[in-house]
C-alpha cells in the first residue's frame, strides 16, 4: 500500500514537473518566434521596420536612406498614416493584371495614400496571355492621370503558377509586347514607366533592353549586381516578408539606390537623377530648378 502510494506520488510529481517544462519551453518559444518575427538588420535606419526572415546577404538595403513598400488586396486594411510615420517614403499600388482584372483594394489604397502624404504610383501586372494593347487599354480605363503621382510600374515576370496563363512566350514576342505598354503607359502618364522584374525574366527577355529605363528589380537574398549582371537600378526590392506599422503581417519592402536628395529630384522630375542631363533634352523628364540640376551627381 504505501509502496503504492509512494509510487503515485512520484508518478503524479513527475509528470508535474514534464508538464511545467512543456509549459515553460512552450513560452520560451513563442518569445523567440515574436522576436523573429520583429527581427531589425543591424544598422537600420528604421528601427520601427523590421523582417520576419531577414536575410545577410541584402543587408546593405536597411542602410540605404529611402525606403518605401509595394502594396495590393493581401496586405488587407492599410494604416496609411502609421506607414508614413514609420519613415516610409513611398508606395507602389497594384492597380491591373491582364486586360480585366482590377486589384479590389487599388482605388482605396489609391486615394487613402494620397491623403496619408505618401508618394505612391501604380503597377500593371502582364498577363502573357492576353493582347498588349488590351492590357494597356485597361491600365488607362482605371488609373487616374494624377500629376502628383510616381511613374507607373510595368511588372513583367513569368506566371507559371497561374491556372489560366502558366506559360512563356518567345523573347521577340515579350518584347513586343512590353514595347507596346511601356508606350501607351507613358502616353498616359506623361512619365517614363518603371520596368519591375525578377532574376529568371530578366535573364530570359530584360537583359541588354531597355537601358534607358528605370528597373525595380527583386533580389532578396543577395545585392542586386550578384544576381543581375550589374544591370544599373533605381529601386531594389530586398524583402518579401517585411513588417512594417500600418500593415498586418507580411509586405515587400523596398528601397532607392540614392540619397535624400536624389530622391527629391526624382520625384520632381520623375526621372532617375543620373539620366536627367540626357532624357530631359528627349522630354522625358519634367523640368526641375537649377540649383537640382547642378546637385544631381552626389
Amino acid at each position: 500500500m504505501k509502496t503504492r502510494r509512494r509510487s503515485s506520488s512520484r508518478s503524479k510529481s513527475s509528470g508535474l514537473t514534464t508538464f511545467v517544462r512543456a509549459l515553460r519551453f512552450s513560452a520560451l518559444a513563442a518569445i523567440a518566434l515574436g522576436l523573429a518575427s520583429c527581427a531589425i538588420a543591424p544598422s537600420s535606419r528604421y528601427p520601427a521596420k523590421g523582417d520576419a526572415r531577414p536575410h545577410e546577404g541584402v543587408a546593405t538595403a536597411h542602410r540605404l536612406p529611402i525606403h518605401g513598400v509595394d502594396i495590393s488586396k493581401w496586405q488587407g486594411d492599410v494604416d496609411w498614416a502609421s506607414l508614413r510615420q514609420a519613415g516610409t517614403k513611398f508606395a507602389f499600388i497594384k492597380a491591373t493584371e491582364g486586360g480585366d482584372h482590377i486589384d479590389s483594394k487599388f482605388h482605396e489604397n489609391w486615394w487613402e495614400a494620397k491623403k496619408a502624404g505618401v508618394p505612391r504610383g501604380a503597377y500593371h501586372f502582364v498577363y502573357w496571355c492576353r493582347p498588349a494593347h488590351e492590357q494597356a487599354a485597361w491600365f488607362k480605363r482605371n488609373v487616374p492621370q494624377d500629376p502628383d503621382a510616381l511613374p507607373p510600374v510595368l511588372d513583367v515576370e513569368w506566371n507559371g503558377q497561374s491556372v489560366n496563363c502558366p506559360k512563356k512566350v518567345p523573347r521577340e514576342q515579350a518584347l513586343a509586347m512590353i514595347d507596346v505598354m511601356l508606350r501607351e503607359m507613358e502616353a498616359h502618364t506623361g512619365k517614363r514607366p518603371i520596368i519591375y522584374t525578377d532574376i529568371t525574366f530578366h535573364k530570359e527577355i530584360l537583359e541588354g533592353e531597355y537601358n534607358d529605363y528605370p528597373y525595380w528589380i527583386r533580389s532578396t537574398a543577395a545585392e542586386p549586381h550578384v544576381r543581375y549582371n550589374d544591370r544599373r537600378w533605381t529601386f531594389w526590392q530586398f524583402t518579401t516578408t517585411g513588417r512594417v506599422p500600418g500593415v498586418k503581417g507580411d509586405v515587400d519592402r523596398n528601397t532607392f539606390y540614392g540619397t535624400e536628395n536624389q530622391w527629391r529630384m526624382f520625384v520632381q522630375s520623375a526621372c532617375d537623377p543620373r539620366d536627367h542631363g540626357r532624357l530631359s533634352q528627349q522630354g522625358v523628364c519634367r523640368d526641375m530648378d537649377a540649383v537640382q540640376t547642378a546637385s544631381i551627381v552626389e
